[in-house]
């Protein structure tokens, strides 16, 4: 952990830079110094079919879904998730100029007995 899962509304493909997105919020997340680079993900999902709001056609959306796990102090979690919120705001800016987009952030934080992994990536990049 900590994974940053990206939906967005299809209607974006050639109208938002998705995979630039990807990148600055990778940026992003490592900057804050609080997570590890061997265990933070960052990945897009297109959703191919939604309903939005009044339903006009140009209606699109963008859903953050940060998942961490215990151990940040609740001040560490807001200014992260401000700092996620800014940066895609800031690539996202011209979305912005029409009534038609929504972009949203949520940090969950996961219960370590409920949660399984196994990385490989973490002994390499410890240079273990």
């Amino acid at each position: 952990m900590p994974h940053l899962a990206i939906e967005y509304s299809a209607n974006l493909e050639g109208r938002a830079d998705i995979g630039a997105l990807c990148e600055r919020l990778l940026k992003t997340v490592l900057d804050t110094g609080l997570f590890e680079v061997g265990a933070v993900r960052v990945r897009a999902f297109r959703a191919d079919h939604y309903a939005i709001a009044d339903k006009l056609p140009e209606n699109a959306f963008i859903d953050l879904n940060f998942r961490i796990g215990k151990g940040r102090t609740d001040e560490e979690k807001k200014r992260t998730g401000e700092a996620i919120f800014a940066a895609a705001i800031d690539v996202l800016g011209a979305l912005f100029e029409t009534p038609h987009f929504a972009l949203s952030l949520e940090i969950r934080e996961i219960n370590a007995e409920l949660s399984w992994k196994k990385n490989a990536i973490h002994p390499r990049l410890r240079g273990k």
